[in-house]
């Protein structure tokens, strides 16, 4: 079997931070949640991974993976010129993936389980299709699944105005070589792009074997800050700790915390689950739970918790405490003059915040 990871987009759901590189980059738990889409497929035993990338941020895709060596795969890029949808992605990718079974996996999708057992069922098994479901209360923002029993799936509808079903479809999907025959058969939706509900509709109203797996764990679709601050929150609570760094005998560290190599915390209190990346120091602060700090950054005079801050940022002197904030890199924020308060904040790529 192979891997395909779509790493396209233009994520206007995490601006600003897409304006300057690819959504899947954002970092959970100081991983990029596409590192965390390459790792369940080689857990899964699948090396041979395809990514597909946009012309405005392949490269940084291209920089941030590499070969694929790093994770144990080999790594092929396909640029996709335009957001032509998730069914376009798989059309543009069947050089690479010819005849071989294969899962997709939509690169800002997290699951905290991995899909281990779904690809040995799906590889020993005789489906044409499986997909993954997540039940909801009301999935009508979503394509939702309607099922025929445990397992088989009858149809598939994109953003029902009715209630038809709690099963909501998640960003992974897989499919043998005869998905292509319906890629090439459908037309574009009203929003100009080849639906994956659509695709696999098709392959339901030919009688094709297509099955559903019900995910127990949790999942996210990492598309909002809302959700990156749930899904770093879920994955932190999975670490246990680990100090590779400096701790001076004025600092605390309590609960689960995780201090990476080259970080020093200096008369601070860090109270996990956390982590603070690699070079990153921590000075007369406190860093609360669920927080996860990038490399290279500097927490000075402050208190921050619940929040993702991103590599090479700044935040110094800050007169009330931060939480419930996504902070992106090289950021700079400092103290100015003025009454405080708390702040809840979405600060951008190479920003500079002044705090009244």
């Amino acid at each position: 079997m192979k891997g395909l990871i779509l790493s396209g987009g233009k994520g206007t759901r995490l601006r600003p931070f897409t304006y300057t590189g690819a959504k899947q980059l954002v970092p959970v738990a100081n991983k990029p949640v596409l590192f965390y889409a390459i790792e369940d497929l080689v857990e899964a035993g699948i090396a041979e991974i395809g990514i597909v990338i946009s012309p405005e941020t392949g490269d940084h895709v291209q920089a941030a993976v590499g070969d694929g060596a790093a994770f144990g795969a080999r790594v092929t890029y396909i640029v996709q010129d335009e957001p032509r949808g998730i069914a376009h992605g798989i059309r543009i990718a069947h050089d690479f993936l010819r005849d071989d079974k294969f899962v997709l996996f939509l690169g800002d999708n997290f699951i905290r389980d991995g899909i281990v057992p779904q690809v040995a069922a799906f590889r020993d098994g005789t489906m044409n299709a499986q997909i993954i479901l997540y039940e909801m209360p009301d999935p009508s923002a979503m394509g939702v699944a309607v099922l025929d029993g445990d397992t088989r799936v009858i149809q598939l509808v994109e953003k029902p105005k009715q209630f038809i079903s709690p099963y909501a479809v998640i960003g992974i999907y897989m499919f043998d070589a005869r998905v292509f025959d319906a890629v090439d058969a459908i037309k574009p939706s009203a929003r100009g792009e080849l639906e994956i509900t659509d695709t696999i509709q098709y392959l339901i109203d030919r009688g094709l074997n297509v099955r559903a797996h019900l995910l127990k764990g949790w999942w996210i679709d990492t598309g909002k800050m809302s959700d990156i601050l749930e899904a770093n929150r879920l994955v932190l609570d999975t670490f246990e700790s680990r100090n590779e760094g400096q701790v001076d005998a004025a600092s605390q560290l309590e609960g689960r915390v995780v201090i990476e190599a080259g970080a020093a915390i200096v008369n601070s209190t860090v109270r996990g689950p956390a982590i603070i990346g690699k070079n990153t120091r921590i000075e007369n602060a406190f860093v609360g739970p669920y927080t996860s700090i990038h490399h290279d950054c500097l927490i000075q005079n402050c208190e921050i918790e619940h929040s993702v801050v991103l590599e090479h940022t700044r935040i110094v002197d800050t007169p009330a405490r931060i939480a419930d904030s996504l902070i992106g890199r090289n950021a700079e924020i400092t103290r100015s003059v003025g009454n405080t308060k708390t702040l809840k904040l979405v600060v951008g790529d190479y920003s500079k915040l002044g705090i009244l």
